[in-house]
């Protein structure tokens, strides 16, 4: 076998290999992620003698509120989901009912089949916060949800102590930063959907109200359940060893093409 035709068969043969790593560890490089917002520090470190600075994001604090069904939820109920927020009360006539409808879309657009339950929630949990929990109770929520067809384990209505609903608008979720919307801080009254990735950093501010908005906001949301954790290590040299057989498979493949084309000597 000529060395053209080697290389042309080994060129063949490990280009799919190549372009599955490129794939999987590349991805975040090729496709725009969303942004960050909140930085609490910046931190300076020495590797093998070069400087370098590495951001520390915001992240928001946990919180002990009431879902519609009446349980103490927390944050730490959902791990690693993408979380997606909205603030509304059940008797509001303007936006809320808009923005409810706006998010049951997204909870319709994004479930994935299952064969046991006939939907995945591993990955998103919708929040609605209701701003006038005095007035809705778990059980008023409860009646409001169903109105709309909630799924009650995707998608969570909030009820409880007031101070802790405003302080995770305002301190954690920063509803009235890089926003030409005026919101009162006696009344959180607004439009706004934030999305949280499963860091708990917000990556995102998107109008409720607006369907492009809330296109780019799905799909912001499956790019943030596919987003690669920086923090973890790097899996390529287990992934090499899980697909060894592929390799065994592009080996004996050389051989015996080498062996077919093998010019006779006389």
């Amino acid at each position: 076998m000529s060395y053209k035709a080697f290389l042309a068969l080994c060129v063949a043969i490990f280009l799919p290999v190549a372009s599955y790593f490129l794939v999987k560890y590349l991805a975040d490089d090729v496709v725009v992620m969303p942004r960050r917002y909140y930085s609490d520090s910046i931190v300076s470190k020495i590797t093998d003698g070069k400087q370098s600075t590495d951001t520390v994001w915001h992240t928001v604090k946990d919180f002990r509120l009431v879902n519609q069904l009446g349980d103490t939820v927390s944050l730490s109920d959902a791990p690693g989901r993408v979380i997606v927020a909205d603030f509304f009360f059940t008797h509001c006539g303007s936006i809320c009912p808009t923005l409810t409808r706006n998010m049951k879309k997204l909870q319709t657009t994004l479930k994935l089949h299952d064969n046991l339950k006939g939907i995945d929630t591993s990955f998103v949990q919708f929040i609605s916060f209701t701003v006038d929990p005095d007035r809705d109770s778990s059980s008023v929520l409860k009646k409001y949800a169903d109105k709309y067809s909630v799924n009650h384990d995707m998608w969570w209505m909030l009820t409880g102590d007031k101070k802790t609903i405003y302080d995770f608008a305002f301190e954690e979720l920063k509803v009235d930063k890089y926003n030409d919307e005026v919101i009162n801080p006696d009344f959180v009254h607004t439009s706004r959907f934030t999305l949280i990735d499963k860091q708990r950093v917000v990556r995102g501010y998107y109008n409720g109200l607006d369907s492009m908005e809330m296109l780019r906001l799905s799909e912001d949301v499956v790019k943030l359940m596919l987003e690669k954790d920086k923090t973890t290590k790097s899996t390529i040299f287990s992934d090499m060893r899980n697909i060894w057989p592929v390799f065994v498979i592009v080996i004996i493949a050389v051989i015996i093409f080498g062996v077919i084309n093998r010019k006779p000597k006389f």
